[in-house]
Formats: C-alpha cells, structure tokens, sequence
C-alpha cells in the first residue's frame, strides 16, 4: 500500500469522527421562536427608538438573526448589553410617515429550520391617523413574510434525492462488500453505485443554495447566487451541507478503488476501514439536518436516528441491488449465496429502523395529542401506514426465500420461478420511494411540541 493510498485512509477515518464530535447534539425544545420584542409590536411610541431588542426561546447565533426593513435594507444586529445569547440588538433608522415597520427571520441552529415574522409600531402623532386606517378594514393586512414555497418544495426534493443517494451509496456498497463481492465487476451494480454517487453529491451542492434561500425568505433566483453560498456557509447547517459534500467527495477514492481492484479490495481491511469511515460521516451529517436533537434526550435522538438512517440504507440499497443487477442475472449459483443472506440482513436491519423510528417518535412529537392533532404526527403516521404495506412485501418476499429459494436453484433460475419474488421485491422497492418522500416532508415540517 502506497503513502498516499495510506494518508488519504487516515483522513477518511479521521474526518467523518470529527464531524461526529463537531455535531455532538444538544437539547432543543421545537424550532426558535421569538418570546417578546423591546418595544412591543404595535406599541404606540412618542418617539422613534434607536434600537429593538428581540429575545428568543433559546440561544441563537448573530449571523442566524435577521432583521430587515420593509424596503429590504438589513438592519446590523448585535449583542445586548448583557450578553445575552437568547438576545439581539437590532440599531433602528428614523420612521417615515411615522410608522415603523420590520421583519425579522432566525435559523434554528440544530436543524437549520426558519421562522420569521412582522413588528409595527406608531411613532408621534400620526399614531392616531395609522390606527384609523387600520381599524377601518378596508385594507387586508399584510402577510407574515416566510420562505417561498417554491423553495421549500426545492429543498424538500434536495433531501428526498440525498436520502435515496445516501441509502443507495452505503447500501449499495454494503451489498458487494458483505454479500456479493464479484458484483463490483457487475456494469449494473457499477452504474447503481455512480449514479448514487453522482445525485448524492448534486443533491448536496442543490441544497446548500435552497437553504440559503429558505433561511434569507428568499425565492428559486436566490438559490443560484454565489452570495448566498458564502452566507448559508457562515451557519451551522451550512456547515454540515458542506462537511457532507466533502464526504461525498471522498467516496469517489472509496468507489474508485472499489470499482479498479473489484473483489480483492472489498475484502481489503485498508479499503473496508475507509468505506467504513465514509459511510459513518455520510449517515451522521444527514441526520443532523433533522429534528433527532430537540426533546429532553438529544443524544439518545441522535443514536437512533444513526441506527433508523444505517438500517433504511442496507434495506434499500440492498433492494436495489438485488432488483436491477441480482435478479436479472438468474444464476443459480449467486441466487443461492447472496438472497439468504440478504434476507438475514434485511431482518435485522428492519428490526432497528422500528426500534429506532419508536425511539425517534417519542423523542421528537412527544405525547399522543401531538401525534393526532399535528401536522407532523399526521406526517408520521402516513409513513407508518406507508412502511407497514412495505413490510408485508418484505414478508411475502422473505416467505419465497424459505419455500422457493431451493426451487429456483435446482431449475438454474427459471424465470418463471423467480419471476414472484421480482414482483415482491420491486413493490417493496417502489414503496420505500414513498416512504423516502414522507421522510423529506418531515425534516421540513414544524414537530410543534
């Protein structure tokens, strides 16, 4: 093994466990909220004030906070006077036609999440006038300003193409590596793993400019911008989206060495230590974009999304697999040597996305009332009645295994043998698919706890 084969092992090692321990969790309660504003929204004021002071629900970071008047200026936000981390400062020009009005929007800095809304207030004597014009209900208020739906249905087909990348890339990977090493050398199975690849890492790049379009309440335009990269960099999310894309990077080295040496390197333990690294970083900065870290155990919410993300990978990436390179070969020899064993590994894989998901459910909705009377309970519990119907294809699949599995061997994979357990197989494929969509839904939703 060369020096560069070996640095480049050490810093796929090193790399995904630093970002482990940059993104270690803390306790969050929903996304940030603003508690009160100094003064307060509609108050009538004698005088204009040289300043806001904005308190939220839990401390929030400067470059998160924006304040900004109605003809779009930003206002520079600053600490209090006390220090406050909850707290802001917002410096104030002078009012025209003694109104005075602004909007302000935060990021939650765990799931990068943002709220935002409008604060009014009347300055001197034309107070009374504005408060008539008002009360008169000829004029429809103006709406809270929040980010562009076109943008969050952007973001939310950004996450829904990386989670399926994601679960393809490791999975897929997982695949060849524990079952079916000779696959590295399939063009089907080359192509599956390039093409996670490849929307894996668009996906990453996608998102980091809706992202900064949805945190600046900005529309699809803003998303192009270089400067809305470099802002959407200078917060935490942005941070993970970026770590994400370096890792997508390196698992060109992992995915290349593994299409070159096929076989040999999969059975490497240089090559499997780096995949490992790799696959652990991909897992762990895709979960903590979602809303595992808020409620009173952030630590326990973020082992089991780990676990619910590694155990949807191996299931669909080795669903995958098996639809597009395994199954159309029909050799009996691979039938027999990689179906069981993907069968032992769907079950435990399915056991701890279960385990995990109930671990998750408490953690983030809570209560029973927030899992009935909430758009996200509503969210889970269509994915919950999505992933049931999966698992009774994952059942009638498994019960071929056991009654056919030796059938289809003895006929040397007989299509019509093996033509049942394809259709199992790619029902179950194409209702994970539904599945990944609601999950995208709930990393945009509001848990509202």
């Amino acid at each position: 093994m060369t020096g560069h084969v070996r640095r480049t092992l050490l810093l796929l090692v090193l790399t995904p466990l630093l970002y482990a321990l940059v993104g270690a969790p803390q306790a969050a309660s929903a996304h940030t909220e603003l508690v009160s504003a100094s003064p307060k929204d509609g108050a009538d004021l004698t005088k204009a004030p040289d300043h806001l002071t904005l308190t939220f629900d839990e401390p929030v970071d400067l470059a998160d906070v924006r304040v900004l008047t109605m003809d779009g200026n930003r206002l520079p936000v600053s600490r209090t006077a006390g220090g406050a981390t909850d707290s802001v400062r917002a410096a104030l020009a002078a009012p025209e036609g003694g109104e005075l009005a602004v909007v302000w929007s935060v990021v939650d800095e765990e799931d990068g999440h943002a709220s935002s809304g409008r604060l009014t207030f009347g300055v001197g004597a034309a107070t009374a006038a504005t408060a008539a014009t008002t009360t008169g209900g000829d004029e429809a208020a103006s709406p809270v300003p929040a980010p562009s739906p076109s943008v969050r249905k952007g973001l939310v087909a950004a996450r829904w193409a990386g989670y399926l990348a994601l679960a393809l890339f490791v999975g897929g990977v997982a695949f060849i590596t524990l079952l079916w090493p000779r696959g590295a050398h399939e063009p089907r199975a080359r192509a599956l793993l390039v093409l996670a690849w490849t929307v894996g890492l668009l996906a990453t790049v996608a998102a980091l400019g809706l992202q900064g379009a949805y945190t600046a309440l900005g529309g699809m335009r803003d998303a192009l911008r270089p400067a809305t990269y470099a802002e959407v960099l200078a917060t935490e999310p942005g941070v993970v989206l970026a770590s994400r894309g370096l890792l997508w990077v390196l698992a060109a080295v992992v995915l290349g060495a593994l299409m070159q040496g096929g076989a040999g390197t999969s059975r490497s333990p240089g090559w499997r230590v780096g995949a490992l690294a790799v696959a652990f970083g991909l897992l762990r900065t895709t979960g903590m974009e979602g809303h595992n870290s808020e409620g009173s155990e952030p630590t326990w919410g973020a082992v089991a999304d780990f676990v619910h993300l590694l155990g949807a990978s191996l299931w669909i990436g080795g669903l995958a697999m098996l639809t597009v390179a395994v199954l159309p070969r029909r050799r009996a020899g691979e039938l027999a040597a990689v179906v069981p064993g993907y069968s032992r590994l769907a079950a435990v894989s399915v056991t701890g996305i279960v385990a995990a998901g109930l671990v998750l459910a408490w953690q983030v909705v809570g209560s029973y009332d927030a899992l009935l009377h909430s758009s996200y309970g509503h969210l889970l519990l269509i994915k919950t009645a999505v992933l049931a119907a999966v698992l009774l294809a994952a059942y009638a699949s498994r019960q071929w295994v056991r009654t056919r599995l030796d059938l289809a061997v003895l006929l040397r994979g007989d299509a019509a043998t093996v033509r049942p357990f394809g259709y199992s197989v790619a029902v179950e494929t194409g209702l994970v698919l539904v599945v990944l969509v609601v999950t995208s839904l709930l990393v945009t939703a509001d848990p509202g706890r």
